[in-house]
């Protein structure tokens, strides 16, 4: 990980990523969890801390994200880039021009299959004044006009680029003061600029993204144990295809890929912490067949596990 030296005044803070072990959400307000598609990444986090309101600018790497806004604030984000790949977000994959919202304690998840440039505005305490969307259990989508979307990342990027130049002490106040405005009317404009969209529905469908959240939460009781679907579904009250159609809508796969996928990186994870034996830390998530887990994992990291807990030992 490296970062950059501080100028005097408001200047960002930047911190860059060449592994993904390194890799941890610096985002103040904001709880993140991930399981990644890659090993090897190029990610950026750009941090400018305003008086009242953070500017965040990162560069990802694809993986899946579970996130949840802490209390007292209110959170904006938007793309910086243009992909022909959609950022699947709440179970909603679509290539538009969107903003999304949250506040106080709302959760959400995406899925980003190739890196993307994300901003997040995080704004204390909650906005309430502005007549900008209410939210509750998670965060919600719009889709909002090409020219307010534009004009929301125009103004992160010249924020950015002005608090990167040095500025005198007596003036660092009023500027941080004027650039909070700035932000606050480009979202203004945002959300007066929203149109009507039937498929926003259903990623802003807060009972399905709640079945989403209790099923995760079963799923992370115990990952070392076997996963049964009739079970698990028992437990929610839903048929067992139903269970599995959320679970492919919020992860993108099927849910036994992906608790393989999110097993292998936590093995992964105490390797490098140093255990005792591949063995412990293999048996420790559920894999019992090792030669079959000694494939999966190499194919997934580029290295075998053993491997992987020599470089944690010598950590």
């Amino acid at each position: 990980m490296t970062s950059n030296h501080e100028a005097p005044g408001l200047a960002p803070k930047i911190f860059r990523f060449s592994d993904v072990d390194e890799f941890r959400s610096s985002i103040r307000g904001l709880n993140v969890e991930f399981t990644p598609f890659v090993r090897r990444i190029a990610a950026e986090q750009l941090i400018l801390q305003l008086p009242g309101c953070d500017v965040n600018v990162t560069r990802t790497f694809p993986r899946v994200v579970d996130a949840q806004l802490v209390a007292n604030c209110t959170a904006i984000g938007f793309t910086m880039d243009d992909l022909d790949v959609p950022i699947r977000f709440n179970g909603a994959q679509r290539d538009r021009t969107v903003v999304v919202i949250g506040s106080s304690g709302a959760a959400y998840n995406t899925i980003e299959e190739v890196q993307r440039q994300i901003a997040s505005i995080v704004f204390r305490p909650e906005v309430t004044d502005r007549g900008w969307p209410e939210t509750r259990s998670n965060f919600k989508i719009f889709e909002t006009s090409i020219p307010a979307l534009h004009r929301l990342r125009r103004v992160v990027t010249e924020v950015v680029a002005a608090a990167s130049v040095p500025t005198d002490p007596a003036e660092v106040s009023l500027k941080a003061s004027a650039m909070k405005e700035s932000l606050l009317g480009a979202v203004d404009e945002a959300f007066e600029s929203v149109v009507s969209a039937r498929w926003t529905v259903r990623p802003n469908d807060e009972r399905h993204f709640r079945i989403f959240q209790e099923i995760r939460a079963l799923l992370s009781e115990d990952l070392a144990q076997p996963i049964y679907s009739e079970e698990i579904a028992r437990k929610l009250g839903l048929s067992v295809r139903t269970m599995h159609d959320i679970v492919r809508r919020y992860r993108g796969m099927s849910l036994h890929r992906y608790l393989r996928l999110r097993r292998l990186w936590l093995v992964r994870k105490r390797l490098l912490a140093g255990t005792d034996s591949v063995k412990a830390a293999a048996l420790a998530f559920g894999f019992w067949h090792l030669s079959d887990f000694s494939g999966s994992y190499r194919d997934q990291f580029g290295e075998s596990p053993s491997e992987t807990l020599e470089r944690g030992r010598k950590v």
